[in-house]
């Protein structure tokens, strides 16, 4: 079961929770819903008009008869609302519009320098997403309009406090620090708008789409810069502020694998990230600029490169090797733009955790590379925004009847 179709208790009477039943995309009855929870009919017929007729449940058709008229059969409605999803990297920006399943329905990715400004990126954002939403699609027809937008997710690709959705520090980042990236966003879309480093949402995006059985992993992220986002129990850590999983930042002293002198100290990402590996290759007379010709070079197979990367690797495994005494986790898995080009990376991480994590910790312990793609991090952005959005709480408050003013009623 994915994060999209988790279930909560379905004991609860509410609306709510009744809804949660249905978010597996199983079709079902009145008296099957009499049986699961133990509510009254009458109860059960109640909570299920209101959830149809906010557009949350749609018919689906007879189920079969045991004598009499067949019951009808009543299922989750994906398109009853939609989600803006917002993956930001620091070279890229992908913009997609799901629906309430996470499904996505239409989506833009484009190069852009993160380093602009907060301003300019956002401005994007809004008219990209914007457009999306004019244009038909799968959520619309000559006779309908588009549903309500219930949300907007947005991945950053630096240290996000999650409550405020404020970047905090964010070293690839010039101009962002402490802005207010909701607030922003709401001038033009006036929804919740929610906000998390993208290596978080790119975990939650692998685990949904490649790993859902999956409890306890740790997604890395190896590209312009380095971080890790961690699934313990099925459920994204954070940390207290919302810096869990900063690995980047780790200091990194020149151990057995590396080649660096004894006494270079630096952070893993001034090291292994996609720039380092460049940097490394231009002091071998190779020309590298960025995450990007790393990886161009190593597709083609340039020994440099290949060597660089897999050293990077080595690095990496430095840091993931106290992660995987620590964490326990059963997967890791490698993303990012240096990743994507080849084992090379993944070979060097194996190579020093197998060897120095404790035997236990690494006896049922997987390290592969993403199969998740460039949806990823879209998936994951809508995943945080559809946690809120078609929680209990927020399924009963859409579905109370509204006054005269149009407020909900008590």
């Amino acid at each position: 079961m994915t994060e999209l179709q988790r279930p909560t208790s379905p004991a609860s009477p509410g609306a709510g929770e009744l809804f949660q039943l249905f978010r597996n995309g199983t079709a079902r009855t009145k008296s099957e819903l009499c049986t699961l929870t133990g509510l009254a009919r009458s109860t059960v017929s109640l909570r299920v008009d209101a959830l149809l007729a906010a557009g949350l449940l749609r018919p689906a058709g007879e189920a079969a008869s045991s004598g009499g008229r067949p019951p009808a059969r009543i299922a989750f409605n994906p398109l009853a609302r939609i989600v803006v999803a917002v993956d930001l990297g620091a070279t890229h920006g992908t913009v997609a519009v799901t629906d309430l399943a996470g499904a996505i329905l239409a989506s833009t990715r484009s190069q852009l320098d993160i380093a602009q400004g907060p301003e300019t990126v956002l401005r994007w954002v809004v008219e990209t997403a914007t457009a999306l939403l004019a244009e038909p699609g799968a959520w619309t027809s000559p006779q309908t309009t588009a549903p309500p937008v219930v949300g907007v997710g947005i991945g950053l690709p630096g240290p996000v406090e999650h409550s405020t959705g404020r970047p905090t520090n964010p070293p690839i980042m010039p101009g962002w620090d402490r802005f207010d990236v909701p607030a922003c966003i709401r001038q033009t879309l006036d929804v919740p708008v929610f906000i998390d480093n993208d290596v978080n949402l790119l975990a939650l995006g692998e685990h949904a789409l490649s790993w859902p059985d999956t409890d306890d992993l740790v997604y890395v992220k190896v590209s312009t810069g380095i971080g890790a986002g961690i699934i313990a129990g099925g459920e994204l850590q954070r940390g207290a502020l919302g810096a869990a999983g900063d690995i980047g930042h780790v200091q990194v002293p020149a151990g057995r694998d590396s080649r660096r002198p004894v006494h270079d100290e630096r952070d893993l990402e001034a090291i292994a990230s996609g720039p380092a590996i460049a940097a490394a290759l231009r002091e071998q007379g190779v020309e590298a600029q960025s995450s990007r010709d790393v990886a161009s070079l190593i597709r083609s197979g340039d020994h440099a490169a290949i060597e660089a990367a897999r050293q990077a690797g080595r690095e990496i495994g430095e840091v993931l090797s106290v992660v995987v005494n620590l964490l326990n986790p059963s997967l890791v898995v490698l993303g990012g733009t240096v990743a994507r080009a080849g084992e090379h990376l993944l070979a060097g991480v194996r190579e020093v955790v197998y060897r120095r994590s404790m035997p236990l910790a690494t006896g049922h312990l997987g390290i592969v590379t993403s199969t998740a793609g460039e949806e990823a991090g879209v998936l994951g952005a809508a995943i945080m925004v559809l946690r809120d959005a078609l929680s209990a709480d927020a399924i009963d408050a859409m579905t109370q009847p509204r006054t005269a003013s149009g407020e909900a009623s008590a």
